[in-house]
């Protein structure tokens, strides 16, 4: 197996099942409703605004993979459209999966030999660091929306007592 398609595995399994850690994205979301998902706890972000955020640079890499220009502002990667219904909750995850299958299908395209060229620009490293720190990312958030799910889960369960 080329480097690029066990990359492209990893990505995948993080997303939507098969990782070791038995965690990813799909799953943990399978059963979070769009109130839920919207729902402030302390000043944490929202489920959806992390989804956005993680799926906000899986875009912009997608992109660079394409070879269009790199496009991304931290700034703007927090402001996820409104989502005030099942149907906007729903096709918002659709765009998050769809996006993802899409980054992965690039990543699995490439030779291996482009993971060690310049991510758009020399100043953000190579191809190799920035597929792997999506990926790190993606982690990272994952664990925040587990613990904010638990939270929100945990004070509804209180409430119905």
């Amino acid at each position: 197996m080329k480097l690029t398609q066990q990359i492209a595995k990893h990505f995948r399994d993080l997303m939507f099942g098969g990782n070791w850690t038995y965690s990813n994205v799909k799953d943990n979301l399978s059963d979070v409703t769009w109130q839920l998902a919207t729902t402030k706890v302390y000043d944490f972000n929202t489920i959806a605004t992390l989804v956005f955020h993680m799926s906000y640079f899986v875009t912009a890499a997608l992109q660079v993979l394409q070879g269009k220009p790199l496009d991304a502002h931290d700034k703007f990667s927090f402001d996820h459209p409104p989502i005030n219904s099942k149907e906007d909750w729903e096709q918002f995850l659709n765009k998050v999966w769809l996006d993802a299958e899409n980054f992965a299908n690039a990543i699995e395209q490439l030779p291996d030999n482009v993971l060690s060229e310049n991510f758009a620009d020399e100043k953000y490293g190579n191809v190799y660091r920035n597929i792997h720190g999506i990926i790190e990312h993606s982690h990272y958030h994952l664990g925040q929306i587990v613990i904010i799910k638990k939270l929100l889960l945990r004070v509804q369960s209180d409430m119905k007592l």
